[in-house]
C-alpha cells in the first residue's frame, strides 16, 4: 500500500523533535525535514500532504515569524501536497461526534468550577486587602493562575481549531497517517482509527525507510 502522511504544523515545528535531533534553530530543522520528505517522495513514492489553506497558512506564518529563508518556502511548496479536505464527503461515525460533545461538556463544567473557585479567592482577597497597589498585584497573580488552569482544562486533549480538524478529515479521506505532536489530534486520531506518528519520531522514521532502500541499492 502506498504510504501517505498528513502533516500538522507541529510535524515541522515541534520543539521536542528539534532537541532530539540536535537542531539549533527552527529553520534548520524545517529545511532538513523537507529534504527528507523530498527524498522519500522520489525514492519511496511516499506522499506528504498538508491541509490547505488552514494548516498551510498556519505553518507558513510560523516560519515567517522566525525569518526562515525563501528556500524553505520553495521546498514546502514543492514537496508537500496542498489539499483541502472534502468536508462534504468524509464520513465520521456518530459515536465519535457524541463522545466529543460529552468530553466538551465535562470540560466546560470543570472550567466553570475552576472559575467559581477563583472568583471566591478574588472576593476573599478584596475583603482583607486594604492597600490598592498590593490588591492589584495579587489580583494579577490570581488572573494569571486562572488563565493557566482554564487553558489546561479546555485545550488539553481536544480539537480546538479548524486546522486540527482539517488534519483528521484529510487523513480520513486519504486513508493516511497523521503526523503531529498535538495531544488533541493524537487522541481523536486514535478514536477515528487513523494511524498516528509522533512528530518527534517522524524524521527518524523517514531516515530508516531511506536507509533500507539505499542499502539495497548499494547491494545491487
Amino acid at each position: 500500500m502506498r504510504q501517505r502522511f498528513v502533516l500538522d504544523t507541529t510535524a515541522i515545528t515541534d520543539t521536542g523533535m528539534r532537541v532530539r535531533e540536535g537542531y539549533e534553530t527552527l529553520c534548520e530543522s524545517a529545511k532538513d525535514i523537507l529534504d527528507l520528505i523530498a527524498k522519500a517522495r522520489l525514492k519511496l513514492d511516499i506522499s506528504c500532504y498538508i491541509p490547505y489553506p488552514s494548516v498551510y497558512s498556519e505553518l507558513t506564518s510560523f516560519l515567517k515569524r522566525y525569518n526562515c529563508e525563501k528556500e524553505i518556502f520553495l521546498r514546502l511548496d514543492t514537496w508537500l501536497v496542498k489539499k483541502t479536505p472534502n468536508r462534504y464527503e468524509v464520513m465520521i461515525p456518530a459515536e465519535i461526534f457524541h463522545e466529543y460533545i460529552v468530553t466538551m461538556r465535562q470540560k466546560i463544567n470543570k472550567a466553570r468550577r475552576i472559575s467559581e473557585d477563583f472568583i471566591w479567592e478574588g472576593s476573599a482577597l478584596g475583603l482583607k486587602c486594604d492597600n490598592k497597589d498590593n490588591f492589584k498585584d495579587e489580583v494579577g497573580e490570581i488572573i494569571s493562575k486562572f488563565r493557566d488552569k482554564y487553558r489546561e482544562v479546555m485545550r488539553h486533549g481536544v480539537l480546538d481549531s479548524s486546522p486540527d480538524l482539517d488534519v483528521l478529515l484529510l487523513a480520513k479521506e486519504l486513508d493516511a497517517a497523521v503526523v503531529s505532536s498535538d495531544e488533541g489530534i493524537k487522541r481523536w486520531s486514535e478514536r477515528m482509527g487513523l494511524r498516528f506518528v509522533e512528530a518527534e519520531k517522524f524524521p527518524r522514521m523517514l531516515k530508516e525507510y531511506l536507509a533500507m532502500v539505499e542499502g539495497k541499492e548499494d547491494e545491487n
